[in-house]
């Protein structure tokens, strides 16, 4: 009985950035006040479950862990439920760590709460951090805008071929970070001061202007914008 009280309490990130992690779920349109449409993605906020807290004095530095989309005790694995089990809950798909500036940040957190959003308000500004669209292996002309070869004068199956990449005699190899065909997307990206359009706290959704990256139901990370606008 305790440990489901326990899950239901609720805290915030209040001082310093903040945090709250949620899942995209896809792009829309809205109306401003002066009759503008403004582009915004929608991210709705799971619960998220504080699993551990860690402070400087033992770990060596602070932040809050956080759990999210749980997972039956069936999928869970020993290592898992041994970690997770002061939050109430068997285990988590999704795991993510939000590093704050000194203890006094999350002195007030423990273990099984439930973070909300309640630090961010409309018209606030946020940086949200996501894992873009894989796009497999590409080429040179779509992984970095390369222009291409010749489409004339005698050329032939090279119009997208990526051209000299060194020398024979000097330098005698290609240098290290040379433009190259390769795997391109899936990497984290950060995208700095998106505005707060909305929060809904009721239907658990935060819009944001702008796009966001990565596919739909990609987990993205929101904090407050570390650079003044």
């Amino acid at each position: 009985m305790e440990e489901t009280q326990k899950q239901e309490t609720r805290a915030t990130l209040s001082t310093g950035r903040g945090g709250i992690v949620g899942v995209k779920a896809g792009m829309t349109q809205v109306y401003a006040a002066n009759g503008n449409s403004l582009a915004v993605t929608v991210v709705e906020l799971k619960p998220n479950y504080v699993t551990q807290v860690k402070k400087s004095e033992k770990e060596g530095y602070s932040a809050v862990q956080i759990g999210m989309l749980p997972k039956k005790a069936s999928r869970v694995n020993s290592p898992e439920g041994g970690h997770f089990k002061k939050s109430g809950v068997p285990g988590f798909y999704v795991s993510q760590e939000i590093r704050v500036e000194n203890d006094k940040a999350i002195e007030t957190l423990s273990e099984g709460q439930i973070l909300t959003a309640d630090f961010l308000k409309e018209g606030d500004y946020v940086d949200v951090q996501a894992v873009s669209k894989g796009k497999g292996f590409q080429g040179t002309m779509k992984k970095y805008h390369y222009h291409g070869g010749n489409k004339t004068h005698g050329a032939s199956v090279n119009h997208r071929s990526i051209g000299s990449i060194g020398m024979r005699a000097d330098p005698g190899k290609v240098f290290k970070g040379k433009k190259m065909p390769g795997h391109m997307g899936h990497v984290k990206v950060s995208i700095l001061n998106l505005k707060v359009v909305k929060v809904d706290s009721e239907k658990g959704i935060i819009l944001l202007h702008g796009s966001v990256p990565g596919p739909k139901s990609g987990i993205v990370t929101i904090r407050k914008a570390v650079k003044e606008v």
